[in-house]
């Protein structure tokens, strides 16, 4: 009775073999996989594409993080920002399935704290990957104008992608990059007045 149920588990084994041998191929035999789709193909540059704009985001609020983090006293004045900036975040990752952030997180319009969390308010999970300390500078209108930089940098880097991108996601990519570039105003100019 043993031998008949190591049967049933190999026959089992080399079914499913069969099987996903026969969903690799392209039908013509020879076990040769089949060639991607244009569409399949486009949907994975779109997928990849999604996760270097959510990432750019993740990016930069961590340096709102680290800025808030570093001098409380502009809490006032960033976490504003920071939480449009989280939003946005959001936004871009949406529709991105769980395992394709690195981290598996999600931003929130949750303010930073102390402690543990993440860039995105979010605390962790015991797999995800430490995001390397940002520096800041020691002086507020020297970090504000990092900050600032940052901002321009990410609103650069969506407006670049937008060429790549599906018309829908592009309008998104185009009215975050606008809003980036209003926050970098205020971060500057926006605040000498």
């Amino acid at each position: 009775m043993g031998r008949t149920g190591t049967l049933g588990r190999r026959a089992l084994l080399t079914a499913g073999a069969v099987t996903l041998a026969g969903c690799t191929s392209d039908g013509g035999g020879g076990g040769r996989p089949r060639k991607q789709t244009a569409a399949e193909r486009a949907a994975l540059a779109e997928a990849a594409l999604r996760r270097r704009s959510a990432a750019t985001g993740r990016t930069l609020l961590e340096r709102y993080d680290a800025v808030l983090a570093a001098h409380p006293s502009l809490a006032a004045r960033l976490t504003p920002l920071r939480r449009a900036a989280a939003a946005h975040a959001a936004a871009l990752a949406e529709g991105l399935a769980p395992s394709a952030s690195p981290s598996g997180r999600t931003a929130t319009n949750a303010a930073p704290s102390a402690g543990t969390r993440s860039a995105d308010g979010v605390t962790p999970s015991a797999s995800a990957p430490v995001p390397a300390p940002v520096s800041v500078s020691a002086d507020p209108a020297a970090a504000l104008a990092e900050l600032a930089a940052a901002v321009r940098r990410t609103a650069d880097a969506h407006t670049a992608t937008l060429l790549d991108a599906p018309p829908e996601y592009a309008r998104l990519l185009a009215s975050v990059a606008a809003a980036g570039a209003a926050h970098a105003y205020l971060l500057t100019e926006g605040g000498r007045a």
